[in-house]
């Protein structure tokens, strides 16, 4: 598995030996269709760089969305994942790529964040298949103030799997490739008052 685009393309992303078998990268394929869509689709950046970006990779696994993002221009990351494999295999990429400077790390569970520090206008959201994760990982990140106000919030799961989105929230696009699907969603904003 490698980087597909940008200052680390074909650089190759590391699944640890100890990695545990939770995590699931995300293909070549399906994260190069995720950044086109990004880049020049209507329902992606607007027009946005990746530059202007502040990403978020939740559920980061080896991190390789947040280093897709890294390689393409962003200036700065925050993978988060419950399990310290996971978040040691992101930090050893990281590393390899020499990116320890714009990255940070969190171990966390998505699903019960707390209060953010700052605001992300970039979110990837990769949970593990069949588990319910999503509806409560997009909760948690609403209340503690995670999301900018209009962030752009990538998601994948099975396609077999039902996944609702949480009061608040809706889909702007969706695809499929192979068993996965991937949406783009954003916060309803609220009226000013």
């Amino acid at each position: 598995m490698r980087i597909v685009a940008g200052k680390h393309k074909g650089r190759r992303i590391e699944l640890l030996k100890d990695a545990g078998p939770h995590i699931r990268p995300t293909s070549e394929f399906a994260r190069e269709a995720i950044f086109n869509i990004l880049a020049h689709s209507k329902h992606g950046l607007a027009g946005q760089s990746f530059a202007d970006q502040k990403v978020l990779d939740v559920f980061c696994g080896t991190g390789a969305f947040g280093l897709e993002a890294l390689s393409r221009g962003v200036a700065h990351v925050t993978f988060i994942d419950k399990a310290r494999d996971a978040i040691g295999n992101a930090q050893h990429n990281a590393q390899r790529m020499k990116e320890t400077e714009t990255t940070d790390f969190i171990t966390a569970d998505a699903t019960k964040l707390g209060r953010a520090r700052q605001t992300y206008s970039l979110v990837f959201l990769d949970p593990p298949y069949f588990k319910k994760l999503l509806e409560p990982a997009l909760k948690s990140l609403k209340e503690g103030g995670w999301l900018a106000p209009d962030a752009l919030i990538v998601i994948e799961h099975d396609s077999k799997e039902e996944n609702p989105l949480p009061e608040g929230f809706f889909t702007i696009d969706e695809r499929r490739y192979g068993r996965a699907t991937i949406k783009l969603i954003k916060q309803i904003s609220s009226p000013a008052a």
